[in-house]
């Protein structure tokens, strides 16, 4: 295992280590199949790259400040959540149910961990880094290529996570279905659930998951109290995609922002997106991990929407 403090290498056990810290540093430790991700020296996320069930980079054991843990266990624990899709909602990720007829939501697609195209390494108050990914049919055959941007910088309440993915369809046209399963999705910890007296609230004014589901909006919030402490996750879509976002929410604790699936969501015909081969399409989305009685995802959103790439 290696350690990286501010972009450096160092060893553990390196005086170092110790001179680097400062008590709101990030830090991570780089794993055979993950990056593990420290706040003053507590657990913030896991980025997963590598897994033999869920075929897909993912976060998962997301925490806000204050070590609070918003995502629910990845695995799920027994007696503590509901154990529903455990392999498809690991904590944050982003998966679609139907690329040209293969199916990455449902692990019977793979996008396939390359290499990192720019290490991670942290300066200031951000971590950063690059990934270079392929993605294979159901059947194993080359799809296309993904290159994702993914960065995690504090903010002053809680973490803010950006995923930017780019496809470049190398192999072959690419066609993007349309379903509920498609985009950029979380699964908050069971305590926060709508269930057990969370709430999703949305851009557009709108609360719960049923008033939500469907419908368009720039951000969706899920929140509630976790010991004591308000705390929750704001997806946010960025304006530059090539169209908004509408919303799979439900009251279990899973939350989707869809810019692919028009006719599941019931908000017009059925969707079909192309890609000609040697042609590109760039998504980008956001995850605010928040906590404390100050927040406000308005803006949030803003800031999140002043710094496109």
């Amino acid at each position: 295992m290696r350690t990286h403090l501010h972009g450096c290498l160092v060893l553990c056990c390196c005086a170092a280590t110790a001179a680097a810290q400062t008590p709101t540093s990030l830090a991570f430790a780089e794993r055979s199949d993950r990056l593990v991700i420290t706040h003053a020296g507590q657990p913030a996320a896991e980025f997963v790259f590598a897994d033999q069930t869920i075929l897909r980079p993912y976060f998962a054991n997301l925490y806000g400040p204050g070590g609070v843990k918003v995502t629910r266990n990845h695995p799920p624990l027994a007696g503590v959540d509901a154990d529903d899709h455990a392999a498809m909602h690991p904590g944050l990720w982003l998966a679609f149910g139907d690329i040209s007829g293969s199916d990455f939501w449902r692990n019977q697609g793979r996008i396939e961990h390359q290499r990192f195209l720019k290490p991670p390494a942290v300066g200031g108050d951000r971590l950063e880094f690059a990934t270079e990914s392929r993605l294979q049919g159901n059947d194993g055959s080359p799809l296309c290529r993904m290159n994702c941007d993914i960065s995690l910088t504090l903010r002053p309440t809680g973490y803010l996570i950006t995923w930017q993915a780019t496809f470049l369809a190398d192999s072959r046209d690419l066609t993007w279905g349309d379903q509920e399963e498609m985009g950029f999705g979380a699964r908050v910890a069971t305590p926060m659930t709508e269930k057990n007296g969370g709430q999703i609230r949305s851009s557009r004014g709108l609360k719960s998951a049923q008033a939500t589901w469907g419908q368009p909006a720039e951000w969706c919030d899920y929140a509630g109290v976790i010991d004591g402490r308000q705390c929750g996750i704001t997806l946010l879509a960025d304006p530059g995609n090539f169209r908004p976002s509408w919303w799979h929410n439900r009251d279990y604790g899973v939350f989707v922002a869809n810019p692919f699936g028009r006719a599941a969501m019931k908000q017009g015909p059925v969707s079909s997106i192309r890609l000609r081969r040697g042609e590109t399409l760039k998504l980008r989305f956001g995850a605010v991990i928040h906590s404390g009685e100050a927040y406000d995802p308005a803006a949030e959103y803003r800031a999140f929407a002043a710094n496109m790439k």
